[in-house]
Order: C-alpha cells, then sequence, then structure tokens
C-alpha cells in the first residue's frame, strides 16, 4: 500500500515538473494507471540521463576541440606568423568556405590528400544515387502502366458486371413470369381436372355407358388411329393391284366391304363424341 502510495506521488511530482504552468489533465487514479505512469516516469529518468551523458560528451569533445584549435593557432602564429584575424573579407571567406566544405565532406582536415577521397567518395554516391533514381524511375513507369492496365480492367469488369446484372434481373423477371404462368396453369388444369371428374360422375349418376368416358374415347382413338395405321400399307397394297386387270366385280365387293368397315368405326366414333358433348 505504501509503495502504491509512493508510486502515485512520484508520478504527481512527475507530471507537474512537465506539464510546468500548464494545468495537469484529468485522468482516474487508479493502480493501472499509476502502473502505466510510473514506467513512463522510469523510461523518461532512463532517457534524461542518457541525454545528459551526451550532452556531458558533446561538451568535453567541444572543449577537446577548442583546445587543439588554440594550439594549432598558437603554432601557426609561432612559425608563420599567421592569424585568421589578420586575413582580408575575400581570405576570410575563403577559409570559412574550406572549412564548411571540410565538415560537409567530413574530413579530417583541410589538406588535399583528406578532399580528394572524399570528393571521389561523394561522386560514387553521386552516380549511385542517379543509378538507383533511374532504376525507382523505371520501376515507377511500369507501376503506373500496371496501374493503368489495372485500371481498364476494372472499368471493363465494372461493365460485364452491370451487364451481368441487367441479364441477371432480366432472367429473374422471366422467370418470375414463367413461374406465375406454371402456377396458373396448375390452377387451370386442377380445375379442369375437376370438371372432367364432375361431369364424368353427373353422366355416370344419370346411367352413361362406361365405354364413352374420356378415357375410353382416348383409348378409342387411339385405337383408330393404330388401324388407319395399319390400313395405311393396305391401301399402298390395293393401289398396286389397282394397275393390274382384276375381276371388276370381286374388286368392287372388297372395296365396299372395307369402306363400310371404315364408316361404322367412324359413326361409333362419332356418335360416343355427340354423347360426350351432350
Amino acid at each position: 500500500m505504501e509503495a502504491q502510495e509512493e508510486k502515485e506521488a512520484q508520478v504527481a511530482a512527475w507530471l507537474k515538473k512537465i506539464f510546468g504552468d500548464h494545468p495537469i489533465p484529468q485522468y482516474e487514479v487508479n493502480s493501472r494507471t499509476t502502473e502505466i505512469l510510473y514506467h513512463l516516469l522510469e523510461r523518461n529518468r532512463v532517457r534524461d540521463r542518457d541525454v545528459c551523458l551526451v550532452i556531458e560528451d558533446l561538451k568535453q569533445k567541444a572543449r577537446e576541440y577548442e583546445s587543439e584549435a588554440k594550439h594549432l593557432q598558437d603554432l601557426l602564429m609561432e612559425s608563420v606568423n599567421f592569424s585568421p584575424a589578420s586575413l582580408s573579407s575575400t581570405g576570410s571567406r575563403y577559409l570559412s568556405a574550406l572549412v564548411d566544405s571540410a565538415v560537409a565532406l567530413e574530413t579530417k582536415d583541410t589538406s588535399l590528400a583528406s578532399f580528394i577521397p572524399a570528393v571521389n567518395d561523394l561522386t560514387s554516391d553521386l552516380f549511385r544515387t542517379k543509378s538507383k533514381n533511374e532504376e525507382m524511375k523505371l520501376e515507377l513507369e511500369k507501376l503506373e502502366k500496371n496501374l493503368t492496365a489495372t485500371l481498364v480492367l476494372e472499368k471493363c469488369l465494372r461493365l460485364d458486371l452491370k451487364k451481368a446484372e441487367l441479364h441477371l434481373s432480366t432472367e429473374r423477371a422471366k422467370v418470375d413470369n414463367r413461374l406465375q404462368n406454371m402456377d396458373f396453369l396448375k390452377a387451370k388444369s386442377e380445375e379442369f381436372r375437376c370438371g372432367i371428374r364432375a361431369a364424368e360422375e353427373q353422366l355416370s349418376a344419370r346411367g352413361m355407358d362406361a365405354s364413352l368416358s374420356h378415357q375410353s374415347l382416348i383409348a378409342l382413338s387411339e385405337k383408330l388411329a393404330e388401324l388407319k395405321r395399319q390400313n395405311a400399307p393396305l391401301k399402298k397394297k390395293l393401289e398396286s393391284y389397282l394397275d393390274l386387270m382384276p375381276n371388276p366385280s370381286l374388286a368392287q365387293v372388297k372395296i365396299e366391304e372395307a369402306k363400310r368397315e371404315l364408316d361404322t368405326i367412324e359413326a361409333e366414333l362419332t356418335k360416343k363424341l355427340d354423347m360426350i358433348d351432350l
């Protein structure tokens, strides 16, 4: 409990230090938020300590560089009686440019032996950068072509999808219409079936011969069609005999018998059909 209160106190002091005169944002104080903020506090302390060490190191290096510069300046003054203050404005600009170039090229000094390798390295980096830029440019052009092709393909696919949706909508409407027609035909078929059944029952109640029913008439019609089919080759055969010199009286008798048999069948079928109509 005391450790938790200590963490909360440290967190509050750290937040006050961070925000200074600005108000601290409101937050819910509980064990979880305290742990999170305490963890951030510790990381901030470690970072501040590292930054302080880096600053001290840079200050030390700056002091060393200043000491080295003073030593070189004194050495220069002793050897050639030369001081940067004695340079003209043009000489000062050249000296500043030389120093800036050395700093930019990160050379250890301003000698020609240091500048030439640094310039060569910089030139090599420039060529590599240009080559990389050319490669990236080619890759970019390739990507642009692929993107254009992809966009065209996407447009075509959208048009095809729209056409497919329109066709599907049309086909769905046709199917719905056919289903409605099918339902109507089924209803009519059932209505006709019920009507036929009722008519057959009514005719049966009136004493109608069973041979005059719908099924019987269909069977007779099929039988008649079969007889006609069987008579067809006989008629052809008869026609072949007509070319001969037969006995006219005998042939006439056979023809009359066939006609009477056919007329009898047709009359019987017509009679039954007339009775159905009644």
